[in-house]
């Protein structure tokens, strides 16, 4: 990640202060009604410049996406405040969701080839840094959307990491080790995790399926990875190219009433933009307007019934790197529109 973009907008984290604080950060590119509004206003975005690894040249992982999201984010005027930087998650956090020895084979670059392909990114110092600084970001955002009813994290949304092992370009599931920390320390009793990747979210299911309290909602396109899904409390499939109107639909169907049974004490939403139209790995016909549509309904249906909602991006594998950072940047222009 740049280092003129990290190096200025960074802030550390303290978890019993009153408020983030404050760095001078010019502003690019803004909405009105989020220019207008005081610093404080605006929820806080967690960065750290370890969320972009280092790849082989020619990797089809679009990593670059994330220091260029990051910018992107800096240019709206969404960190007016600075990034907030996490701690890594250590060996102990994350195996409160994954088993003791795939954590150790992580951490000392040792997972075996097998594993690694089915990961599909190289297990080094490198990728094992980006996915312990994302696992610890999503924590530290779930801490800060209690106290604040919303933040988000820059990265996150591996849900495909089981409990045994990593898949699908993800190592640690950052969603499942934040949400039994919080629930462990009993910051949190219940949680909903709303998955709006284009993926199912086989991995959340198997790290959570011990937690009846944590519940999972994955809205996915069926036919779409993974082949061999792990069922999660809640799954609705759709069939390919369903557009704006029809997700909308579904989606609708379903979200308030989970949200009025459950009456979680957070929502964990993973905004992936992999459902997008132009996507390579998607299957789904949404728009760019059509994400909006989504990050605005899901954040605010949070945020009509004072549930404290933490954001972070999952997918999204466009070739075009700005114009993906500028459709994950939609979920942040969303809180900060309904902060």
């Amino acid at each position: 990640m740049p280092e003129a973009v990290t190096g200025r907008l960074f802030q550390s984290y303290d978890r019993h202060a009153e408020s983030i604080g404050s760095s001078s950060q010019g502003r690019g590119r803004c909405d009105r009604d989020v220019a207008d509004r005081r610093p404080d206003m605006i929820p806080s975005i967690v960065v750290h410049p370890a969320y972009q690894a280092v790849l082989p040249d020619g990797h089809r992982f679009p990593m670059r996406k994330y220091g260029r999201l990051a910018e992107t984010l800096a240019e709206l005027g969404l960190a007016p405040s600075g990034f907030v930087r996490p701690e890594p998650a250590d060996a102990a956090l994350l195996k409160r969701a994954h088993r003791s020895d795939y954590v150790d084979a992580v951490l000392s670059c040792s997972v075996s080839r097998e594993i690694e392909r089915e990961i599909g990114l190289p297990v080094d110092g490198s990728v094992v840094a980006r996915s312990c600084a994302s696992a610890g970001g999503t924590l530290v955002a779930a801490r800060l959307a209690l106290d604040h009813g919303l933040a988000g994290s820059a990265a996150g949304g591996s849900h495909h990491a089981r409990r045994e092992t990593g898949a699908g370009f993800c190592v640690f599931n950052d969603v499942a080790v934040a949400a039994l920390a919080l629930q462990e320390e009993g910051a949190i009793r219940r949680a909903l995790v709303v998955d709006c990747d284009v993926h199912q979210g086989d991995g959340t299911a198997d790290c959570l399926a011990g937690s009846p309290d944590l519940f999972t909602f994955s809205i996915h396109a069926e036919k779409n990875y993974p082949t061999r899904k792990i069922p999660g409390d809640l799954d609705v499939g759709l069939v390919d190219d369903v557009d704006d109107a029809a997700y909308a639909a579904v989606l609708g169907a379903h979200l308030p009433g989970l949200l009025d049974g459950l009456s979680p004490d957070i929502v964990f939403y993973n905004a992936g933009v992999d459902p997008h139209m132009d996507d390579r790995l998607g299957r789904l016909a949404l728009t760019d307007a059509g994400l909006a549509a989504r990050d605005r309904y899901v954040v605010g249906e949070a945020r009509r019934r004072r549930i404290p909602l933490v954001a972070v991006i999952g997918g999204g594998y466009a070739t075009d790197i700005d114009a993906l950072a500028a459709r994950h940047a939609i979920v942040f222009q969303a809180m900060a529109a309904l902060a």
